[in-house]
């Protein structure tokens, strides 16, 4: 960050923290006035970014406690949240929550970028990975806590199809959009 900017670091942004709660996945936290949520495992969550072979983006939908609606996404997780996989990366979760969730396995994946989930609220870091070369292994659903289904939409519907569904009630995460943004302009990704 430039220097000049400096100057405009909250007063407390330094604060001691303090824990306000802790639960299995998340901790509320303060620093100074400031209240945000934590993730407990360290390595954030994944977005997968999956096409199949016949142009098909994948999206998920489930029903989300914390929104009470069903929601619509694409395949995604957390890095490192199993018990025997806590140096986990985001590309090897990627590939793991893909076929757990989808029922695709890929040839291989790629980084495309990351960010804050809601820089406001949350410490919690998302990447984008992109799957490529897939192939269909199993029905998918997730695990035996999620019932999952799983959406084939042909790439140049998405948008409207998105759209579509949150007309008829569906809460549709946004972070979809800057997916199909990332897969649009992969080109900028390497």
């Amino acid at each position: 960050m430039s220097t000049k900017h400096a100057d405009r670091k909250p007063n407390d942004a330094d604060a001691p923290v303090e824990t306000l709660f802790e639960g299995r996945w998340l901790s509320m936290r303060r620093r100074g006035r400031w209240e945000y949520a934590e993730r407990n495992n360290p390595g954030g969550a994944v977005i997968i970014l999956a096409v199949t072979p016949e142009d098909k983006i994948l999206f998920v939908q489930q029903y989300r406690v914390a929104v009470q609606q069903f929601t619509i996404e694409m395949p995604a997780g957390l890095v490192g949240d199993l018990a025997d996989q806590h140096n986990e990366s985001a590309l090897l979760a990627a590939q793991r929550e893909l076929e757990e969730e989808t029922g695709y396995r890929c040839g291989n994946v790629t980084f495309v970028h990351e960010g804050p989930s809601s820089s406001g609220m949350s410490s919690e870091i998302i990447a984008y990975a992109r799957a490529h070369d897939l192939v269909k292994v199993s029905e998918g659903g997730g695990d035996e806590s999620e019932s999952i289904i799983v959406h084939e939409v042909p790439r140049k519907e998405a948008g409207a199809w998105l759209l579509a569904r949150a007309n008829e009630g569906f809460s549709i995460d946004p972070k979809l959009f800057a997916g199909l943004w990332f897969i649009e302009h992969a080109d900028l990704f390497g």
